[in-house]
């Protein structure tokens, strides 16, 4: 079981991870599916190395792993990490609906 330091320190490097727009930007990419590193440079038009640094980053925070298909290593995103950011946005939600609510009976007595 991890202590609250540890998942911190892990919600921390998510949200480190996903501060890039290149990185956000490979991660809607992966949404669709499965890909090779090539693939995502091709369909980002950015360079191969830079595509892997950031692959780098976000198989660091646990956002996506790599596995091999033949001689191909493949990425794909992995659902717990963004379960962990899930879990995290629904500890605050009560923040922006009561916020709602007040709005909402704010005009009403305007009205």
């Amino acid at each position: 079981m991890e202590n609250t330091r540890e998942r911190e320190d892990s919600l921390g490097s998510l949200f480190l991870a996903l501060a890039d727009p290149t990185r956000r930007r490979l991660v809607d990419e992966l949404r669709s599916g499965d890909a090779t590193v090539g693939e995502l440079a091709t369909r980002l038009q950015i360079g191969t190395p830079s595509v892997s640094k950031h692959l780098t980053v976000l198989e660091s925070a646990g956002l996506i792993s790599r596995h091999r298909e033949a001689q191909w290593r493949r990425c794909r995103l992995e659902a717990a990490a963004f379960a962990r950011l899930r879990e995290w946005v629904d500890h605050y939600e009560s923040l922006w609906t009561s916020s709602l609510d007040r709005l909402e009976a704010r005009l009403r007595d305007e009205a």
